[in-house]
């Protein structure tokens, strides 16, 4: 990655969101895709002057690209600290400018995906096995905007799909046995080629299957971190403050975390 400088700042941008808890549905006509109409709008979330952090996945993909067209058409001034070596990849391809995550001491706004995102905004990620450097990202960042389509949004975590957990290798066997203890069945990750899948991190995935989801997620994810051997967990509690949701009609939906009770 070449090491570039943020512009130099005052202080941190001010966000300026004038948006209620929930948005109505707005139609964007240029595409049926949901995936892209909420990768697109999160990307016109970003203000000149933002360090950003760059989520992973198919989603995410589509605001690469439209960071890429307001940089190129609007002279947006930004910089990116990638979540992934292919967000990195992909990023530096588009020409965004991109730090490392030792340049800097706080993001202003992350754009990521969600695997599952539930009414609290709790979710579970690690689909793509970027867990680790998604969990890093979203907390030094001041706004994190999770990006879905409809099909995301769950009642209850875990029940469609399973929960991811970064294992250091030597400890896989005992990782996972104390994972069985907490009431799932676990299974290796493998790759195309049926090994077994290996992170950025050099690490390993037991993917989580719990029969009946999630019932207390913040609970589970502290039992799951003091196991010996977990490197992290894909429940992302308390981290997501905007979701923008698109929807196959073409319609798009804003949502802002609801203040605790």
């Amino acid at each position: 990655m070449t090491p570039h400088g943020p512009p130099p700042r005052q202080g941190p941008v001010a966000l300026h969101y004038a948006r209620p808890a929930s948005t109505p549905a707005l139609k964007i006509p240029i595409t049926q895709n949901p995936k892209e109409i909420a990768g697109r709008l999160a990307a016109d979330l970003a203000q000149d002057g933002m360090v950003l952090g760059l989520g992973t996945g198919s989603t995410v993909y589509f605001t690469l690209v439209r960071l890429a067209e307001r940089i190129r058409d609007e002279g947006l001034d930004l910089h990116g600290v990638p979540t992934s070596i292919d967000t990195e990849q992909k990023a530096s391809e588009m020409g965004l400018p991109l730090l490392g995550l030792d340049e800097v001491e706080h993001l202003d706004l992350t754009i990521d995906g969600a695997d599952e995102i539930d009414a609290d905004f709790q979710m579970i990620k690690g689909g793509g096995g970027a867990l680790l450097r998604e969990k890093v990202v979203a907390s030094i960042t001041r706004r994190q905007v999770i990006v879905v389509g409809r099909d995301k949004l769950v009642e209850r975590l875990g029940r469609s799909f399973r929960l991811p957990v970064e294992v250091v290798p030597f400890a896989l066997s005992s990782v996972a046995r104390a994972l069985t203890a907490l009431g799932c069945e676990t299974y290796l990750r493998r790759d195309k080629n049926q090994s077994a899948y290996t992170t950025d991190n050099g690490c390993q995935i037991l993917d989580c299957q719990f029969p009946d989801g999630i019932a207390a997620p913040h609970q589970l994810e502290l039992d799951i971190d003091a196991i010996p051997g977990v490197v992290e967990s894909g429940l992302f509690i308390d981290l997501a403050h905007v979701c923008v949701i698109g929807s196959p009609d073409g319609s798009v939906e804003v949502r802002e975390r609801p203040a605790p009770s």
